[in-house]
């Protein structure tokens, strides 16, 4: 018989930002939750504790006991389930590892972070607000720019990408939750050398 080892207490965050619903299922601006999605597949362990204002379940990915998390808040207040998690564990900062999409990279391309600013973010942007620092681990999944400077980048983020553009970004999440293991597994570091490239 194969038992799978259990995790011990929570050492690490890894939350995914996204907007709950069917409604935003595989929008753009949901590459987050699909990422913790993939790690979850990866482990046989489904996101559906409701708990901290999210969907969680506990994980043992790259040798650390982990929580995932898809905040049920939508993205503009991800920070009050951030929060209420961080406080509970006694998890610092520099142990929650936030998964989002960037506007600012080209699709498919992803950006491993130690810290920094929210980028116009609303959802980073909330983290930081609860979590009263920056200084926390990010893997960014790029969704590129809008394709016309007209156009609305709201209606852009919660659009859904199709044909090459979903294929481009099944890939990705992929690679996104290859560098979450990475990073939990041999650090901040690592994870950069090996996905920033």
């Amino acid at each position: 018989m194969f038992f799978r080892q259990r995790p011990g207490p929570v050492t690490w965050l890894v939350v995914g930002l996204g907007n709950p619903g069917p409604k935003y299922e595989w929008t753009r601006h949901n590459m987050g939750f699909l990422v913790v999605d993939e790690l979850a597949e990866r482990e046989n362990l489904p996101v559906q504790r409701l708990k901290y204002k999210a969907l969680t379940n506990t994980a043992l990915i790259g040798g650390q006991s982990v929580l995932l998390m898809k905040p049920t808040t939508y993205m503009n207040l991800s920070g009050e389930s951030v929060g209420q998690a961080a406080r509970f564990y006694k998890i610092p900062p520099e142990r929650v590892l936030v998964i989002s999409d960037d506007v600012a990279l080209p699709q498919g391309k992803l950006r491993i972070r130690r810290s920094g600013s929210a980028g116009g973010h609303n959802g980073l942007k909330n983290i930081i607000a609860h979590l009263g620092t920056d200084q926390f681990p990010r893997v960014k999944l790029g969704v590129g720019d809008k394709p016309h400077p007209d156009s609305d980048m709201a209606d852009w983020v919660l659009s859904k990408p199709s044909g090459e553009d979903r294929k481009a970004m099944e890939a990705a999440i992929g690679r996104a939750a290859d560098a979450v293991t990475l990073l939990l597994e041999k650090g901040v570091d690592a994870a950069m050398a090996g996905f920033n490239g």
